[in-house]
């Protein structure tokens, strides 16, 4: 193993310090329990969005946090869910007044702990509510979850109904666009190679040199199958395939309710892509692949997209939500209205994500 680490036990509070001074007049951090605010916090009169999870994926969540996306990010250690503490007391320092939205990765630990903190934050007084991103097509069920894993699709959500909450919308109308943008989204991704975690120090699976695994998760989970390894437009046809073929997803979503202050069931279905559909495209690095490899994905899903009379209206390509040092890409296509374009393009200043400012 080769890192850029001083002590395993510090990885995650180094990286937080080092953070911190980077961006000092963005953001502050809290190093007991650990979480990262804007340096504006609480905003007046403003609905505060906290997401978290598992260290290791980023420039997510920390890296989104700031004006027009997160107002907090809770950082578990590697690839390990964080603690309801952390996400109490980092939703106790954004809270405006205005309510707070969580914002969670289906992974069952991530769960666990926003719905232990949603109950406290609820016991104090402060509306909050939650939503669920499971936009991964490629299993069902994983090592660390029951349904779809969330993953690409929660940088959109964060950067969508943060913008919202920006411009002032209420609690309800943030968590149902944040929920619309979840329930229109689809992912996939591969892996070229395993990633390494400090505390492990060796690779996390094995996956032979003439092999690629197709449909792996952000932590290293197995995913649908092994294949010879191939080229580029190959592996593009791959993935946008599974995404542009899904059938119609039910899922039972549980939701906190801040008026009767309990957890309530929605049924809800997402409709499978069609043609005359705008996306917004992510084109992601699992953390270890080059920038100029992902245009060459780009490049195919742009034209299996227009094959299908699918209109990209936005795209981004980069490492948005990584596995360490995984070397392999991810796609998420997201269905798009007017409203989910605009608060897209609406200005945003954070360390890993800036526009219009």
């Amino acid at each position: 193993m080769k890192k850029l680490i001083n002590a395993i036990d510090a990885v995650i509070l180094e990286q937080m310090e080092g953070m911190a001074l980077a961006y000092s007049d963005q953001l502050h951090i809290s190093t007991d329990p650990k979480f990262i605010v804007r340096a504006d916090a609480p905003v007046p009169a403003k609905v505060a969005l906290v997401s978290g999870g598992g260290s290791g994926h980023e420039p997510l969540h920390g890296g989104f946090v700031g004006m027009g996306m997160l107002d907090g990010a809770c950082p578990g250690e590697i690839f390990t869910s964080p603690t309801p503490d952390q996400m109490y007391a980092c939703g106790l320092a954004v809270n405006s007044g205005a309510g707070v939205l969580l914002v969670v990765k289906n992974y069952t630990g991530d769960l666990l702990s926003f719905e232990t903190a949603a109950e406290l934050l609820h016991g104090d007084g402060i509306p909050v509510r939650t939503v669920l991103v499971d936009d991964d097509v490629a299993v069902k069920d994983s090592l660390y979850t029951a349904g779809r894993r969330g993953v690409g699709a929660t940088l959109l959500v964060e950067k969508i109904a943060g913008a919202a909450a920006e411009a002032g919308a209420s609690l309800h109308a943030v968590a149902e666009l944040a929920q619309k943008v979840a329930l229109h989204s689809r992912s996939m991704g591969m892996a070229l190679t395993s990633c390494i975690t400090p505390a492990a120090g060796k690779p996390t699976f094995d996956l032979g040199p003439d092999e690629i695994e197709i449909g792996i998760g952000i932590h290293g989970e197995p995913g649908q199958r092994r294949i010879p390894i191939t080229d580029a437009d190959r592996v593009t046809t791959l993935l946008a395939g599974e995404i542009l073929d899904d059938p119609p997803y039910t899922r039972i979503v549980r939701s906190f309710d801040p008026e009767s202050g309990s957890w309530v069931e929605q049924k809800l279905t997402s409709a499978p892509f069609q043609p005359g559909d705008r996306v917004i495209a992510l084109v992601n690095s699992m953390g270890g692949t080059p920038v100029s490899e992902l245009y060459t994905v780009y490049r195919q899903l742009a034209t299996l997209c227009q094959q299908r009379s699918i209109q990209i209206a936005r795209t981004l390509v980069g490492a948005y939500i990584t596995s360490l040092d995984m070397q392999g890409c991810s796609i998420t296509l997201t269905r798009v209205d007017d409203e989910m374009l605009h608060f897209w393009d609406a200005p945003v200043k954070t360390p890993a994500l800036r526009w219009g400012v």
